[in-house]
């Protein structure tokens, strides 16, 4: 937002200038993280359950901040202070934020696609992007900024020249994917999955299908739909002034063949070839919804995809030890951890040494059937050939009920992480799996898989 003037960032976040020390141009990027609220940034100063932003923006100005928006409370005070910075005040500063956001989207010109869907929406997002960068100057959202306050500042943090913004939206309620379709005005609108995630809120699965239905909603007449072939719960919400297009077995892009580095698609008639670093089977379903949404914003994929996935959603390590660990513990429900096991098992028939371990922690938010949810999750390890099976927490411990075999159920994380290094051998090959809630990354780490705090 450099190139704009104090009184057009003011304007598009819809808030008062109250101090303008600084030289004629906007800011460099925008945070509301006061300790990255150097040279160049506007940090937003967000009330919050426990803090008030506001209280920082002080801070921020003397660190060198190209300026503050904060609430009249805290903005008052600056104003005294000569050559502070700039100054910019809202009653609501996480709505002048997403005002703020909208209109610099607008300026961008860039093609925006959105993703939402119960599971795989960050490794599409993380797909789209490896297919689009080679062909176009893409930026993709991070990590879980997909949030009414994450969204936003990956919209500001997007340099002029994007041309394709590829933004993923989360959902834990009825109205929230509305919200985030309202800020970023998607052109493109991919639904990845549907399953029962969130129904300790939502109720139900068709609840869940309707609320990410919002997505297909927030579309202009002219966009475009991405959503799984043959999924029913998603029928009542198509318009038909926008143009659909599914994918996997029977969609307008699906798989025809596949071997271990190559993929063959077909997409709408047309014949693509893709060489792929992977071999799952969820992640040749979600690069056929990223083939399909590439191809909505003027892209052929084609060549080497160079996929680098988010931290936490099944990235493979060795460690020292000679043990493979399959890292996907940033989150879980019934859906993934089913693909997470048929994965296991791919890996570990590829060694015909490896013993298959599973490291299943709760996955919360599943109402009244969670237990139920746990137990079938049992029958599945033991479908998958899992050797050794590790439960962490409560809910969890349901799994050994339908396993059969070598169980450990511990508390939590910290005592897991104490457990399953003793349980391994040279040529294991360990699945770490469970909701955020549960910290599996703690096991991640024991076993030398990680050293960061992703």
């Amino acid at each position: 937002m450099q190139q704009w003037t104090l009184q057009q960032v003011a304007r598009a976040a819809e808030a008062r200038l109250v101090a303008a020390h600084a030289g004629d141009t906007g800011p460099e990027l925008v945070t509301i993280d006061s300790r990255a609220a150097g040279p160049g940034a506007l940090f937003v100063g967000l009330p919050g359950a426990n803090v008030d932003g506001g209280r920082f923006a002080a801070a921020a100005l003397e660190a060198g901040a190209w300026g503050v928006l904060t609430t009249p409370e805290h903005a008052e005070p600056l104003t005294q202070a000569a050559g502070a910075g700039v100054v910019l005040t809202a009653g609501d500063p996480l709505k002048a934020l997403q005002s703020l956001a909208t209109a610099w989207r607008r300026a961008l010109r860039a093609t925006v696609i959105g993703i939402t869907g119960s599971t795989g929406k960050t490794s599409t997002k993380d797909l789209l992007l490896a297919v689009l960068a080679p062909h176009t100057r893409t930026v993709a959202s991070r990590a879980n900024f997909n949030t009414e306050i994450g969204l936003p500042l990956e919209i500001l943090n997007a340099p002029a020249g994007t041309d394709v913004l590829v933004l993923e939206m989360g959902m834990r309620g009825v109205g929230q994917i509305a919200e985030l379709a309202q800020i970023a005005e998607p052109d493109v609108a991919v639904i990845v999955s549907i399953g029962p995630v969130h129904l300790e809120l939502m109720g139900s699965v068709e609840a869940i299908a309707a609320a990410k239905a919002e997505l297909i909603a927030g579309l202009p007449p002219d966009g475009t739909a991405v959503i799984p072939a043959g999924e029913p719960l998603l029928g009542p919400h198509l318009r038909s002034d926008v143009t659909t297009v599914t994918f996997g077995p029977g969609g307008d892009v699906r798989l025809i063949a596949a071997t271990d580095d190559r993929v063959t698609i077909d997409a709408q008639g047309e014949r693509i070839v893709l060489e792929v670093p992977f071999t799952q089977a969820h992640l040749r379903s979600n690069l056929l919804a990223a083939v399909a949404a590439a191809r909505a914003v003027g892209v052929t994929p084609d060549g080497w995809v160079e996929l680098a996935l988010t931290a936490g959603r099944g990235q493979r390590y060795i460690t020292p030890s000679r043990v493979t660990v399959i890292d996907d513990c940033y989150n879980a429900n019934p859906i993934s951890m089913r693909a997470a096991l048929d994965d296991l098992k791919a890996t570990a028939d590829a060694s015909d040494s490896a013993r298959r371990v599973a490291v299943l922690g709760d996955m919360l938010e599943l109402g009244p059937q969670e237990r139920e949810f746990h137990s079938q999750l049992g029958e599945q390890a033991a479908a998958a050939g899992v050797d050794v099976l590790v439960t962490v927490g409560p809910l969890a411990a349901s799994i050994a009920e339908r396993f059969g075999g070598e169980t450990h159920s511990v508390a939590d994380a910290g005592e897991a992480a104490l457990v399953v290094p003793e349980l391994l051998a040279p040529g294991d090959v360990v699945l770490v799996k469970a909701s955020r809630g549960v910290g599996l990354e703690l096991v991640c780490r024991a076993l030398g898989a990680r050293d960061d705090d992703a």
